[in-house]
């Protein structure tokens, strides 16, 4: 038995993939042999982090895109033919990359939208608009990335663990639908990652509040983009082929899965 890992002739769409969790998979799936498409809602950092890994010999090009657009997600998949690989990286964890502990009673309506349409409708808007590309090829990987606040349920960010946990059901319906076209659609579960977009609230974290916030990890530092890429490449290649419809924590021990 051979088990590859490689991914020379396939495409990949990392979404949100400009920086942090997302860029550190499409630089993994690159070094493998993929065409990454790097997608992110800034399209200068698109462009560089595309730009990074043809330097170091990938195959990339930016697609910037808005994921909360069914018609511009549409129309980016078109302008590329469709991909094999879908990573749904982008997300909404609030305005510096962590979320607001606020108990729900105490939440508007307004407020939960902005986590409803990244994390939840994006994600819908992507699979839908790969996925026809990828039944007419009866080939397909789908990761969607989630948190682990919505795999457990997780007390005053209620709004955003929905969102997420909500992807994770779609992604795992989804895989029903579609594994007789040779699909696989599955889940990663994050816990409390250190990314550019959370480094300014790392930055002014107190040693006690580092310990509190990360007393519940078996390991006990926050996770980086590296901890997520090996388990997204073995998901993505053909080593993952029969693995489908389910959720896999990278977490550091936060919670755990039987």
């Amino acid at each position: 038995m051979t088990v590859s890992f490689d991914l020379t002739g396939r495409t990949a769409l990392i979404t949100g993939a400009g920086q942090g969790v997302g860029a550190g998979i499409a630089a993994t799936l690159a070094a493998a042999g993929a065409k990454v498409y790097v997608n992110d809602l800034v399209p200068a950092r698109a462009a560089a982090a595309a730009d990074e890994l043809i330097a170091v010999g990938g195959a990339a090009e930016p697609l910037a895109f808005d994921v909360t657009d069914h018609e511009a997600v549409v129309g980016a998949l078109q302008r590329v033919g469709g991909v094999d690989i879908l990573v749904n990286n982008a997300g909404n964890a609030g305005g510096d990359g962590w979320p607001g502990m606020v108990p729900f009673v105490q939440t508007a309506p307004s407020e939960w939208a902005p986590f409803l349409q990244v994390n939840l409708f994006g994600v819908m808007h992507c699979v839908h608009s790969a996925l026809p590309y990828m039944i007419e090829r009866r080939w397909g990987r789908i990761i969607t990335i989630m948190s682990d606040a919505g795999r457990v349920g997780e007390p005053n960010m209620a709004a955003y663990a929905a969102a997420k946990a909500g992807a994770a059901a779609l992604t795992r319906s989804v895989a029903h639908e579609v594994g007789r076209y040779g699909i696989t659609a599955n889940n990663i579960a994050l816990g409390t990652m250190r990314t550019p977009l959370s480094e300014a609230r790392w930055a002014t974290i107190t040693p006690e509040e580092s310990k509190v916030v990360l007393q519940r990890y078996l390991v006990r530092r926050p996770g980086n983009p590296d901890d997520v890429a090996g388990l997204a490449l073995f998901l993505a290649s053909g080593a993952g082929e029969w693995v489908t419809a389910q959720t896999y924590p990278v977490n550091g021990g936060y919670s755990v899965a039987l």
